[in-house]
């Protein structure tokens, strides 16, 4: 049999919650934590989606199968019951972590309707991976996987690939290998993410209970669910669309055939019907939640025409929002190239406009680089080209804007203490450099003077306007001797913003 191949929405899903990883590991801002917890719910919109067509497929196949051909249908209803049995017993294993974490966590917010401390990233990697639960939960998926597989004929087995899927990531260059339970639950992961990590698996779960449970069925008749008995189902991409977009929802019976074109109706519009799919669209104008119903109308097997009442659909409209993060640290400095990274779900990085309020941004292969020249604060704002052409703004977001800290002084690579002669002779120039600084800036030595105190002896002066001795300094540490002091002091040095900084002096004695 030909390989389960993921729905468009199942991968979206996959790809965002990566995504949101990533964007989790450099930085956690309340608009990452709040996008994990819209995956969540649109996660578990998804789900109770596919828990109405699996109920409804186990109800028909139970209303007919069963009753007109017992016989043959007993023993493929009691392995399509096994594998309900073996999916209910890990998504309780599931709830049970689920909610040990929100009550660790504070339990729930009911303004944000997420867990109190969903932005820690303690409670998670203690809880999964130090005591062992995530090892154990991913034991537990990978047992309710092979005893699902095993409910299947042996010969639809072969090649099948289901959702439920528990292999370590693959690994990325310079990166240490992790595994699944590290990629999920592991150091850096907040509480949000952890949740919503669990909310997939879950999803994953009942995705794959559908999809073996329709096979096991269908080895009874062609169609699992014959055309006497209907429910109206309504499945959309998203229930999470951004003021601009378009939201929308396939509007379907899942006992249908692509003979079968039922007349259905949303707000008094007839829909158009392909193979017994109706699109409902409806143009997202303001944010909030929306509610939507409808009517589907099929001919029965005895000719006449029944009506069957879709239930309500909820769906919501956010403002757009974008994430702007700094690859290195929470501001700008003035001089050099500040690399940063920015993200809008749902829109490809050809479609997002990023500009400055002042100073310079420029696209990079890896993301974006700001260049600021004067202290205080921008605004980096992130706009975003939707279809039809349409531009509208994403978020902005401020930084302030700092000059780089000043370097300290070297000489032979030393700030000062006691060095021996031989080491003193062998240097002629000093250096200004930055420790602990992320940036590659450099600064250049303009003027500096050098005192040397050789015992029983006048103190000497010497200036120099570069970083380099004079031939009178050389001579002067060419001629030093154990016990002298040497002192390096009013030095000035610019850095690539442009400004002249003063240095603390460094002294050293020779030995």
């Amino acid at each position: 049999m030909a390989a389960l191949k993921e729905t468009p929405r199942q991968k979206m899903m996959g790809i965002l919650y990566l995504v949101l990883l990533g964007i989790a590991a450099t930085t956690v801002t309340d608009h990452v934590l709040d996008a994990f917890r819209n995956l969540t719910v649109s996660l578990e919109t998804s789900t109770r989606n596919v828990e109405t067509t699996v109920t409804n497929t186990y109800a028909s196949f139970e209303a007919t199968k069963l009753k007109t051909e017992p016989e043959r249908a007993k023993p493929i209803w009691e392995r399509a019951q096994s594998v309900k049995k073996y999916a209910a017993e890990l998504d309780q294993k599931i709830i049970e972590i689920k909610n040990l974490l929100i009550e660790k966590g504070g339990g729930i917010d009911e303004k944000t309707g997420d867990v109190k401390a969903r932005a820690d990233i303690d409670i998670c990697p203690r809880f999964m991976i130090n005591k062992g639960n995530a090892a154990e939960l991913k034991k537990k998926i990978e047992d309710t996987k092979i005893k699902i597989l095993s409910a299947l004929d042996p010969k639809d087995q072969v090649g099948i690939k289901v959702a439920l899927n528990v292999q370590d990531p693959p690994k990325r260059a310079g990166v240490i290998k992790q595994t699944w339970e590290d990629d999920n639950f592991g150091d850096g992961i907040p509480l949000t993410a952890a949740i919503t990590a669990l909310t997939k698996i879950q999803a994953d779960l009942k995705n794959t209970e559908s999809d073996v449970v329709k096979i096991i069925l269908g080895e009874a008749t062609k169609a699992v669910i014959t055309l006497d008995r209907f429910e109206a189902v309504a499945v959309a991409p998203s229930s999470y669309v951004l003021v601009g977009q378009t939201y929308e929802a396939k509007v379907f019976l899942t006992a249908f055939d692509s003979k079968t074109n039922p007349e259905i109706l949303v707000g008094g519009q007839r829909l158009n019907i392909v193979e017994g799919k109706g699109l409902y669209t409806a143009p997202a104008t303001s944010e909030g939640e929306k509610k939507w119903s409808g009517v589907i109308r099929v001919q029965n097997t005895e000719g006449q025409m029944q009506e069957y009442q879709l239930k309500e659909q909820t769906y919501t409209v956010a403002r757009p929002s974008a994430t702007v993060s700094p690859d290195k640290m929470l501001v700008f400095y003035i001089g050099v190239d500040n690399p940063i990274s920015v993200s809008a779900p749902g829109f490809a990085k050809d479609k997002i406009h990023v500009s400055i309020s002042a100073g310079e941004i420029k696209s990079t292969a890896t993301g974006y680089n700001v260049n600021v020249k004067q202290r205080g604060d921008v605004n980096v704002v992130v706009s975003g080209t939707m279809e039809g052409g349409k531009t509208t703004q994403l978020g902005v977001t401020k930084f302030r804007v700092k000059p780089i800290p000043p370097p300290h002084v070297k000489f032979a690579n030393k700030g000062g203490g006691r060095l021996s002669v031989a080491a003193m002779r062998s240097q002629n120039r000093i250096f200004a450099m930055l420790e602990d600084f992320e940036f590659d800036a450099k600064f250049n030595i303009n003027h500096f003077t050098m005192f040397i105190n050789k015992p029983r002896a006048d103190v000497m002066k010497f200036e120099s306007n570069s970083n380099q001795f004079t031939p009178e300094m050389q001579n002067a540490i060419n001629g030093l001797v154990p016990g002298s002091r040497v002192m390096f002091d009013y030095v000035f040095a610019t850095g690539p913003d442009g400004m002249k900084r003063s240095l603390d002096p460094i002294i050293f004695t020779a030995e």
